[in-house]
């Protein structure tokens, strides 16, 4: 093959880069576009901060005052005690009694908020020590778990992974014609029955075909659940159960979807599915909608979690990895 025929030569010749410079650029132009979906998303969270944060800055210094209201502002937008408390103490310690500018207290916030985040920014990590990977996806009614298992699994066959998809929400009709839509887009075989099948046979059935298969890894969407609802509840343990009858290491991973605007309902979501269904690790979908999602902070926080995904649209691309530098320059308005 001539060097003209060469995949890449015109674009090369054209940008006057190689195809890794061409492939770096394009990589950054797609985090860039991400950033601005992240800034806008959480834009109502930030501004909420930003306006009250200059709002007390106009009337007085940063005295022992100031600082009580910026910790009630800072709880108000469900940051959380713990957050706030330590925003204060720095602000504090660092400059009691000064002249300070908004801007100054708005990077100290993206600082205490990312100290936060750090430890549990942890991408999703599926190995290959069982085969296959289980994933259950849980959580309540509209917080986006067929769309997150939709997105989740075209990133994983982008990867080249195999994915079986299993609709264990069998409650809705609408849910498992959603993951047979998305199984046909990324090119995942779809295990589902009727609406008002045993889900935790659906389970079982699924595991055993995707032990047959030789397939990577094995999504399994579930019901929407309040978590104050018991036998509801004690139905998603019989699911889980019922799993570990075919592989008892199983499930190996447990997501639990979160939705933004429901704020501090949140907390309690995290504590009962993570006590109920032993939740390994977390997706906060809908941060495009609310001004509430400083509660990813707190629940942070609270738990330790891990983080893998955030949502910030309905896009198959508006599934990201958490990275708690950007969400923490977002949620306190600065950045470029």
């Amino acid at each position: 093959m001539s060097e003209t025929e060469k995949p890449g030569f015109f674009k090369r010749l054209f940008t006057g880069k190689s195809d890794a410079h061409v492939a770096e650029a394009a990589a950054e132009t797609a985090k860039l576009s991400w950033w601005q979906k992240l800034k806008t998303g959480l834009s109502r969270t930030s501004s909420q901060l930003t306006t009250g944060i200059a709002a007390l800055l106009t009337k007085r210094k940063l005295d022992a005052a100031t600082l009580e209201d910026l910790e009630d502002l800072l709880i108000q937008a469900d940051l959380g005690m713990t957050t706030a408390s330590a925003i204060v103490a720095t602000l504090k310690r660092e400059r009691f009694e000064t002249d300070i500018s908004d801007d100054e207290i708005r990077k100290v916030l993206a600082a205490e908020v990312e100290k936060v985040l750090g430890p549990v920014a942890r991408p999703l990590d599926i190995g290959s020590d069982h085969q296959p990977h289980v994933v259950l996806v849980v959580g309540v009614n509209g917080t986006g778990k067929t769309t997150t298992i939709g997105k989740l699994s075209a990133k994983l066959t982008r990867e080249g992974r195999s994915v079986m998809l299993a609709a264990g929400d069998t409650f809705r009709a609408a849910a498992i014609e959603q993951l047979k839509i998305w199984g046909g887009r990324v090119g995942a075989p779809v295990v589902a029955g009727e609406q008002g099948a045993d889900a935790s046979g659906l389970a079982f059935e699924a595991m055993r075909q995707a032990k047959d298969a030789g397939t990577e890894i094995l999504i399994i969407d579930t019901a929407g659940r309040l978590q104050n609802k018991a036998e509801l509840m004690a139905e998603l343990e019989k699911v889980i159960r019922v799993i570990k009858k075919q592989d008892p290491t199983a499930p190996h991973t447990v997501l639990l979807t979160l939705d933004a605007t429901t704020g501090q309902n949140a907390l309690n979501q995290v504590e009962i599915f993570g006590r109920v269904a032993g939740v390994t690790g977390l997706v906060m979908t809908k941060l495009d909608g609310t001004a509430r999602g400083g509660i990813l902070v707190a629940i942070a926080a609270k738990f330790g979690l891990p983080v893998h995904f955030i949502g910030v649209g309905e896009g198959i691309d508006d599934l990201e990895p958490f990275e708690a530098s950007d969400f923490a320059k977002a949620i306190a308005g600065i950045g470029e």
